[in-house]
């Protein structure tokens, strides 16, 4: 089975409305804690919210028993906790003025904006990618891999700009969903960063899991989450004098995996988040840097997503798409292009 990423917003991932079996058996670290924290960090994926109601409904079993005592301390135990599919909602078609780079019978690709979320969710009820697909395809989408997402087989962040495919036929949605699964497709992303690596290119490899300290964030984890990969390449460094480190950078992403927030906590991780980034460390940024961004007021993560490649699901033929970065990220490289 396709494991979905269950966030509501999220870097790049597959989306799948079957009820979903996640099973493991606790780490040693975990032992000791209280259920909900020790399975928040095991699966890395869930709010601790969520992870309580699933819990208390009867959704958990340790050691093949149903569980529903929240403060029980966990000893290693193996666990299985089922999550059901998400509850439809009332979607509803709204003109967006979407703009489509390629359509046919079977897939559209699309330029999703900054600022828009692809989907609703905790506190997003219209104006998303969906309700605008609602009103260019019509109702017979409604049927594409399931209600709540009609057509969706990954996502971007609501504040990252760039290319996303959408299936309109069965076929597409479950082809372009293994594709997925399989990493096979071909997602190049450019971000603009604060500092720059030592490395001219490298690649990133971390578990990435709901963070422990704020459930908005994900974070990269010893243990539990899930396995991501990122290669990296640096195309162009900023404010760089002498023998001082660059104040800033152009850096081109490759996704191998699509975790919620994949590239955001990588490049932190590696001391190089996304300029305007507000969750992931912006306000780190040199001065100069600083003063752009305030100047400019650019309050999104400087990330864009230019490319896109994947198999057509009837025809089998390599399909890529590039799409340049939007005016508000041309014009902060350009200032940062200023300063040396």
């Amino acid at each position: 089975m396709i494991t979905p990423d269950l966030n509501s917003d999220s870097e790049d991932d597959t989306v799948d409305t079957a009820e979903e079996i996640i099973s493991g058996q606790f780490s040693h670290e975990s032992k000791g804690l209280r259920l909900d924290h020790a399975l928040v960090l095991q699966i890395g994926e869930l709010s601790r919210a969520r992870v309580q109601a699933l819990v208390q409904s009867g959704a958990l079993r340790l050691n093949e028993v149903v569980h529903t005592r929240l403060s029980h301390k966990v000893n290693n135990e193996c666990f299985s906790l089922s999550i059901p599919p998400a509850v439809p909602l009332n979607l509803v078609a709204q003109d967006l003025g979407l703009t489509i780079i390629y359509e046919d019978e079977h897939l559209l690709v699309v330029n999703k904006p900054a600022g828009m979320a692809v989907h609703p969710g905790a506190g997003v009820f219209d104006q998303t990618l969906v309700n605008g697909l609602l009103f260019h395809c019509g109702e017979s989408l409604l049927g594409i891999g399931g209600v709540l997402r009609p057509g969706i087989v990954h996502r971007l962040d609501k504040e990252t700009s760039g290319l996303l495919v959408v299936a309109k036929s069965d076929l597409a949605h479950q082809s372009l969903s293994q594709q997925f699964h399989d990493h096979t497709i071909d997602r190049v992303y450019e971000a603009l960063v604060r500092g720059a690596p030592g490395q001219p290119k490298d690649r990133i490899e971390t578990l990435i899991g709901r963070s422990a300290y704020d459930r908005k964030k994900m974070a990269v984890l010893k243990s539990g989450g899930r396995n991501a990969i990122t290669y990296y390449a640096l195309k162009a460094v900023y404010g760089q004098r002498s023998k001082k480190p660059a104040l800033a950078a152009l850096i081109e992403c490759q996704l191998e995996t699509g975790r919620t927030h994949q590239i955001r906590v990588h490049m932190a991780h590696i001391g190089h988040g996304c300029l305007g980034d507000p969750i992931y460390g912006s306000a780190l940024s040199a001065g100069p840097v600083r003063e752009i961004i305030g100047e400019l007021n650019f309050v999104r993560q400087a990330l864009h997503a230019r490319r896109l490649g994947f198999v057509h699901p009837q025809t089998q033929e390599k399909m890529v798409f590039e799409i340049n970065a939007p005016p508000d990220f041309s014009e902060l490289r350009e200032r940062l292009e200023a300063l040396g």
